[in-house]
């Protein structure tokens, strides 16, 4: 739903998906996903049968965020959504990945179908999410909680957090498995929410 991506908040990204939803649905998403998906339970739990959540965190914005993320805004600006993409990438995908020729353009070329303008919409509501910590314990429904073995911006260890937190979850580590976890590895990501699904 690439429409929802284009507001500058989670909570007005989270109410377009609400908008869109049929009354009762079970709902995933990955990375910003993620945390659209915390913000869509918090709004109407009622309406959320299930609940998945890969590669992503619960918290707010830290100290040391915003830097990195203006940086990549300002080469996407200067030299294009591709050149930014490329270093995006080298926190986003382990170094045995990075050789993936195929797997690299292919997300290179899914940043290179949006604008700067869109990566700044996106960026600002990342920056201004709300903490969907104190929310986990309250999520009653079923929940798929996964990441990537090898994610060094969403690590395991969050992961094991969150799932502890949230009482009916499955936790998944995805092995030798980055960030782009339903890219880099679709059968095993696929497997997860068939089961979780069920």
């Amino acid at each position: 739903m690439t429409w929802a991506s284009e507001h500058n908040s989670i909570v007005t990204m989270a109410q377009a998906v609400l908008d869109w939803a049929p009354p009762r649905f079970a709902l995933a998403g990955h990375s910003m996903g993620g945390r659209v998906a915390f913000q869509v339970y918090r709004l109407a739990p009622e309406r959320v049968t299930k609940i998945a959540v890969f590669n992503t965190g619960s918290d707010a914005k830290n100290d040391t965020e915003e830097p990195g993320r203006r940086k990549l805004l300002a080469i996407a600006r200067s030299q294009g959504m591709r050149s930014m993409a490329v270093e995006w990438l080298k926190g986003m995908l382990p170094p045995y990945r990075q050789t993936d020729a195929a797997l690299v353009e292919e997300i290179i070329q899914m940043f290179e179908r949006k604008s700067a303008d869109l990566f700044e919409i996106q960026m600002l509501a990342l920056l201004g999410r709300p903490n969907a910590t104190p929310l986990l314990n309250q999520i009653q429904c079923p929940a798929l909680v996964l990441t990537g073995a090898d994610d060094a911006w969403s690590p395991p260890a969050r992961h094991q957090a969150i799932a502890q937190a949230i009482p009916n979850s499955e936790l998944v580590i995805v092995p030798e498995c980055g960030h782009m976890s339903t890219m880099e590895r679709p059968d095993e990501v696929t497997a997860a929410m068939r089961s979780w699904l069920k």
